[in-house]
């Protein structure tokens, strides 16, 4: 048996598989109508996050919003490609690290949204924001363990996420578990959908090949998840600067990544040496494959040298 069938695996993504769920609604719902909004929104890319509770069911659910002029003009690029809708995506993945889609639909507005599981918890964002140092020990190699695995199912099921970052990532309240989350920029892993040219992503986060205009593919997920798991273990970023629009991703080919055990002398060799690689400018110098990095992850019992 191997890796992928351990880790508990399936075949790529079959596009029947979200429609078989019965997740999607087939009516146009109220949002204001069925929804008490309980929290201020959170920005993502291209919508708002609420925790919200559900007046059908009485739960406490969280509630996405995609924002329809950018969500409209997002999926325009790929017009004639028969891309499946970001609800089909999120409801097709079923995995302990990725968080659960309930409901999928349009509101009376036109508007997507999505209905998920709801965690009380920090995004992995806040905690380094915070360099939460107290609430992080002893957790950061865990919680590498259950990102790596989450993206590599979505690489499994045949997808490119193009959103890893820490702000896509949510903990439980004890930081011992964390989802992933956000698939409005996912697109199927094939030739159609890796040509140059879409350059959607988050800037800090963004792999060379994609500001430049080349061709992708699952390895620039690889870079940013490398820039996240760089950021939770030091604080800082490999190309450290104050830009954070679309200009920062231009230092990620110009400039070499600093070392990250300038910042953590006492890591771990070996995952150090493992995230360096990652965030490689040229994709032929990252590790190839999660299901790569995920080999070579689980043969690591300890953070620190």
């Amino acid at each position: 048996m191997g890796l992928l069938e351990k880790l508990g695996f399936g075949k790529k993504n079959t596009r029947g598989a979200a429609k078989q769920s019965g997740l999607k609604s087939n009516r146009r719902i109220d949002i204001d109508a069925r929804f008490e909004r309980l929290r201020t929104a959170v920005s993502g890319t291209m919508s708002k996050f609420y925790a919200a509770r559900d007046r059908e069911t009485d739960k406490i659910v969280g509630l996405k919003l995609c924002d329809l002029e950018k969500f409209t003009f997002f999926e325009s690029r790929f017009k004639g490609l028969n891309k499946p809708p970001e609800g089909e995506i999120a409801a097709s993945m079923d995995h302990p690290n990725i968080i659960k889609t309930l409901e999928y639909g349009l509101s009376i507005n036109k508007e997507p949204y999505l209905i998920m599981e709801f965690i009380e918890g920090p995004g992995l964002n806040t905690l380094i924001q915070q360099r939460a140092e107290e609430r992080l020990a002893g957790h950061r190699l865990s919680l590498i363990k259950q990102m790596a695995d989450a993206l590599l199912y979505v690489h499994t099921k045949g997808y490119i996420h193009r959103d890893i970052c820490p702000r896509n990532f949510i903990c439980t309240p004890d930081i011992t578990h964390i989802k992933l989350i956000d698939f409005g920029l996912t697109v199927p892993a094939t030739e159609a959908f890796m040509r140059p040219g879409n350059r959607t992503g988050t800037p800090l986060y963004m792999a060379p090949e994609i500001v430049r205009r080349r061709a992708t593919d699952q390895r620039l997920d690889i870079f940013a998840f490398g820039v996240s798991c760089y950021q939770l273990l030091s604080f800082e970023l490999p190309w450290p600067g104050g830009e954070t629009s679309g200009l920062a991703a231009l230092n990620h080919d110009t400039s070499n990544p600093r070392s990250i055990f300038e910042y953590r002398p006492d890591l771990n060799k070996t995952l150090g040496a493992m995230i360096m690689q990652c965030v490689q400018p040229n994709p032929q110098d990252r590790i190839q494959t999660m299901e790569q990095f995920v080999k070579q992850l689980r043969t690591i019992e300890s953070e620190s040298a």
